[in-house]
């Protein structure tokens, strides 16, 4: 605890906020996400209205997603060893070049597909760094007594953003271009560098001396001999690789509800505002017992309102599920979330937050990658539904592969190992 700082308002949800640190950091946090969803809404609507190919719409996700997990297990070993917050300042800084670069592109009479895609990998590369390094940093700025409040909100925060930006994102758009809703982003990933430069430095944990090779893989054993979190992570990363639709949106707007930008802000926002709606019911209510089934429910209503999307060409019921889908999976992530922070040693958090990272990265962009390649099979509506169902028979296979994850009773009991 910092000196000076009030004692934990162990009753209070809110508490945490009562932390300088922890307060300033999540506002930076907001600005950074904000940010990143305004880019990914005018990355997307824009390569769309160049290519009108679905499959160009994957490649966005493809492009990110290959220096990401090239760059993402060594990033982990460099988060457990440097400034985590100087880190997180530096690809801030990084990412408001990258997306300047993308502004000045956007303002050409014909815009580069292979600038946009490089910019894109440059996205991944960052993130590769920013992620592990964010995450690891969240528990040195309350005591550990309240930390899973502080992962709530922090989860809370971040559908806030997801929530905000995209909307933003689509209307900045919508005002007639693309430029416009880059330089915003950019903007705001320069403020939050200097949010960040007001928060204090903490000291980390020594790290161990092993060997460069075996440090570098030491969260992929961690992970591997913990049960619980190999299940909750592989099952998140097979149900959102097949399930996810949110890279097939800027399709479902223009051909089937027939929408601008605007519309598939909002749609991207109903996620966000789903997992908002979830992450604060946990805030007021957390969950004490029965982890396993609730992760294992969370996930199967998610392959369920996939299918429903898919089948809708209503824009209130798209919006619906869509709700649905953002609260379902609010409720996975907390608990996965929450199993790596509440269990993981602090000299091994950034190598294990790292292998999170790698899990959902690989669904996220390469979900959209394969998203965008079975749309061009077999049309965007096949496409969703056929994915919702690959997420339900997921769980079932992980309910039998995992019996441990699914019998799993509270966060802080003993792990069986691998």
């Amino acid at each position: 605890m910092d000196a000076g700082a009030p004692a934990p308002e162990h009753a209070s949800p809110a508490g945490p906020f009562r932390y300088r640190d922890y307060s300033l950091y999540q506002f930076a946090r907001m600005l950074l996400i904000m940010g990143g969803q305004i880019v990914i809404i005018a990355l997307q609507w824009q390569v769309y209205a160049l290519t009108q190919s679905k499959l160009q719409l994957g490649m966005i996700g493809l492009a990110q997603f290959l220096p990401n997990i090239l760059a993402s297990l060594p990033a982990g070993h460099f988060a457990d060893r440097v400034s985590r917050r100087g880190i997180v300042m530096v690809c801030a800084l990084a990412n408001a070049a990258t997306i300047s670069m993308l502004a000045r592109e956007a303002l050409q009479p014909a815009p580069s597909l292979v600038v946009i895609y490089v910019a894109c990998s440059l996205f991944g590369l960052i993130r590769a760094f920013s992620a592990p390094a964010g995450n690891a940093f969240l528990p040195a700025l309350v005591p550990g007594s309240i930390l899973q409040k502080a992962i709530v909100w922090h989860l809370i925060v971040f559908q806030l953003g997801t929530a905000i930006g995209p909307a933003l994102g689509g209307r900045l758009y919508g005002l007639g271009h693309a430029a416009r809703a880059y330089l915003t982003a950019a903007g705001l990933f320069g403020g939050a560098f200097t949010a960040l430069a007001f928060l204090k430095s903490r000291p980390q944990v020594p790290p161990d001396q092993e060997p460069f090779e075996r440090a570098v893989s030491a969260g992929l054993r961690y992970v591997r001999d913990d049960r619980r979190l190999l299940g909750a992570l592989s099952l998140d990363l097979f149900a959102v690789l097949l399930g996810g639709a949110t890279a097939l949106m800027p399709a479902v707007v223009k051909d089937i509800l027939g929408a601008g930008p605007e519309v598939l802000g909002d749609l991207r926002s109903s996620v966000s505002v789903g997992a908002g709606a979830m992450a604060l019911v946990l805030a007021f209510h957390p969950l004490r017992r029965r982890i396993g089934a609730w992760l294992f429910g969370g996930v199967a209503v998610f392959g369920l309102a996939t299918i429903g999307f898919g089948a809708s060409h209503s824009l209130p019921l798209s919006m619906g599920l869509l709700f649905l889908m953002g609260a379902s999976d609010m409720l996975s992530v907390t608990i996965r979330h929450t199993l790596i922070q509440v269990g993981t040693p602090d000299h091994m958090r950034g190598r294990v937050s790292a292998v999170s990272m790698v899990f959902i990265n690989t669904s996220n962009e390469l979900g959209e990658f394969e998203s965008g390649t079975t749309a061009a099979w077999w049309g965007t509506q096949w496409a969703i539904i056929i994915g919702g169902i690959g997420t339900l028979a997921i769980v079932l296979v992980w309910t039998l592969l995992f019996p441990s994850l699914r019998k799993a009773d509270h966060f802080d009991e003993k792990a069986p190992a691998a």
